[in-house]
């Protein structure tokens, strides 16, 4: 079948070798040229860098920045590489939680799928996305789980003034199953018409999840600092990470021993 690979074509060998282990990653056919030769006619998409773009003869040139964030670029690639794909609605479907799950779905096509790192990265997602597909709708679902997680979601994708619908999770999860994470419960949520949002929802973190919080980070800190209520509230709400929070708690001339934190204790909540 025709139009089926990707082409890397420029100058820039950092680039290249950071887009060529980005498409092995996700098992693309792709071709490597340089600016100038010959395009094959199996090329369905083409990287380079900005500088290059303008001398690239090609109907689906894609411009990158070398260390960019690459999800959206995998849903623009994938997209190029689905030409039976409609070209209507872009839905976005995410899993609220510490690191949401998103599916990005065009029809009943699934053509993007993982995780943001924090619930705020959505904002961060939709303007990627909003770059990458300038001339298309697109609408964001988000579960109704995980609360705190969810309205701060629904928050940052109201501030970019994105169309937002909330998901109730109950109807995407069949009877006698346990709930499905990240990817798949995404791929429901996108799935299934929800409630439009219009205004912000309140983020409140409930006594239980700021107690938890405080236990991590006794734990993180190997028993020697117990964050403040306030600071734990402040992680929750995406304010700060859990790692910046134990370093203001500890002792100055014991700070650098944060960076013994486990790997999960650095990531945003």
């Amino acid at each position: 079948m025709r139009h089926r690979s990707v082409a890397i074509v420029t100058r820039d060998p950092s680039l290249y070798h950071e887009l060529a282990g980005f498409l092995r990653e996700r098992r693309w056919s792709a071709v490597s040229l340089l600016p100038g030769e010959r395009i094959p006619e199996t090329v369905a998409v083409v990287l380079t860098s900005t500088a290059e773009a303008g001398a690239i003869a090609h109907p689906r040139v894609l411009e990158v920045t070398e260390g960019g964030d690459r999800r959206a670029l995998g849903v623009a690639v994938a997209r190029a590489l689905t030409p039976s794909a409609s070209s209507g609605e872009l839905v976005v479907g995410i899993d609220p939680g510490p690191r949401p799950g998103y599916a990005v779905l065009e029809g009943s096509e699934c053509v993007g799928e993982g995780n943001l790192d924090a619930p705020e990265g959505a904002a961060v997602f939709a303007a990627q996305l909003r770059h990458r597909f300038e001339s298309r709708a697109i609408l964001f679902r988000v579960g109704s789980g995980d609360p705190l997680a969810r309205n701060r979601i629904v928050n940052a994708l109201l501030a970019r003034h994105r169309s937002v619908e909330m998901v109730n999770e109950n109807c995407t999860t069949p009877r006698g199953r346990r709930r499905p994470r990240d990817g798949a419960a995404a791929h429901k949520i996108a799935e299934t018409r929800g409630a439009p949002v219009r205004d912000p929802l309140p983020v409140a973190a409930t006594a239980g999840e700021v107690a938890n919080l405080q236990r991590l980070s006794r734990e993180g800190s190997g028993g020697r600092v117990t964050i403040s209520r306030t600071s734990a509230q402040r992680v929750l709400r995406g304010e700060i990470t859990l790692a910046e929070a134990l370093d203001q708690a500890l002792p100055k001339n014991r700070r650098g021993s944060a960076g013994g934190l486990p790997p999960s204790a650095h990531e945003p909540l």
